[in-house]
């Protein structure tokens, strides 16, 4: 057994001197890639190991991508970057702004040595269950953002459970996993708590909530507020075809929902902070200076970034609610 070497008494468990072996063998060039490894029962004979610890030994380096398997014949070397320590899945539901805040800070924390492979599910169930299932076993970390998808725990739970952490939005079914999450339930009723000065100048309070995208916890803290304070208040599906009336606020989630609203009010010659007003959710860098600056509920999503890159590199298990803040601009 020549690549692989174990030492009694070393104080070192022997799956990692397995992995270290392995890994020196690829560094000296006497393993490359499309070489076979040696068998796990021909490594339990050689050194009288148990198969679990060989198996432990492989794994671990097949989840950093250094080798794979093929059922029925055995291991063989698929890379010989063995720098890379973690392998990260990371799963977003899609693509903007926001995601890719996130995405930055959590590069920018998580160090070297870290190879990162990002994917999308786009709110579709049968993208999230192959993409989890043709993943599985190939990475030491899984980041997953479930979103509002119905029943994806089933898909999340044959993942390794001490490998898994939950993005963006958790629920019951989750509650085992650490988290990095949004308690869009409360943090849109603080948000609006704190800017009720200014809401009581208003008439009414209309939410535009398309239900699709959009966590429900959004809708039900929007309206915990307007019935605890007496707001009269509104929820729509969408606002095409909707004239603005004076003294209407809109709570818009949405940003396309937001351009329509800001574009109508242009064409009924609305002025927006007097006639009627806009809080958006989810700040944004234009926000700050569209229409002399938009009124938002949001939470930091380089924080979040930040304490995610934390929890991986310390193992951290808990569930971090991340902080929500209500900025106040010209809108209100």
């Amino acid at each position: 057994m020549k690549i692989i070497s174990i030492q009694n008494n070393l104080g070192l468990p022997k799956y990692k001197q397995i992995i270290l072996s392995i890994e020196k063998a690829i560094e000296e060039e006497k393993l490359t890639k499309g070489d076979t490894l040696p068998s796990i029962n021909k490594v339990c004979l050689a050194f009288a190991l148990s198969r679990d610890t060989v198996l432990q030994a492989y794994e671990e380096l097949k989840k950093r991508g250094i080798i794979f398997a093929i059922p029925g014949k055995g291991y063989y070397v698929k890379s010989t970057e063995i720098t890379i320590k973690q392998r990260i899945f990371l799963l977003f539901d899609e693509l903007n702004i926001f995601k890719e805040d996130i995405y930055n800070s959590f590069l920018k924390n998580i160090g070297k040595n870290v190879q990162v492979d990002i994917f999308f599910h786009h709110f579709n169930v049968q993208v999230f269950q192959k993409l989890i299932n043709d993943c599985n076993g190939n990475y030491t970390k899984y980041i997953i953002m479930p979103t509002n998808l119905i029943d994806v725990a089933t898909f999340i739970k044959t993942l390794p459970v001490n490998e898994v952490i939950i993005l963006d939005q958790t629920n019951s079914a989750l509650k085992l996993y650490p988290a990095i999450y949004q308690n869009h339930k409360k943090d849109i009723f603080d948000g609006l708590n704190k800017g009720k000065f200014r809401l009581n100048k208003y008439k009414k309070l209309i939410m535009i909530f398309p239900g699709f995208r959009e966590p429900p916890g959004m809708k039900i803290g929007f309206e915990n507020f307007c019935i605890e304070f007496s707001f009269d208040y509104e929820i729509i599906t969408e606002f095409k075809d909707r004239e603005i009336t004076i003294g209407e606020v809109y709570v818009i989630p949405n940003d396309r929902d937001l351009v329509q609203v800001i574009l109508k009010a242009k064409v009924q010659n609305l002025k927006l902070g007097s006639d009627f007003g806009i809080i958006s959710y989810n700040e944004t860098p234009l926000k700050k200076v569209v229409a002399n600056g938009i009124t938002t509920i949001s939470t930091n999503f380089e924080a979040m970034g930040k304490i995610l890159a934390e929890m991986v590199l310390r193992g951290k298990k808990e569930q971090i609610e991340n902080k929500c803040a209500l900025i106040i601009r010209n809108s209100l």
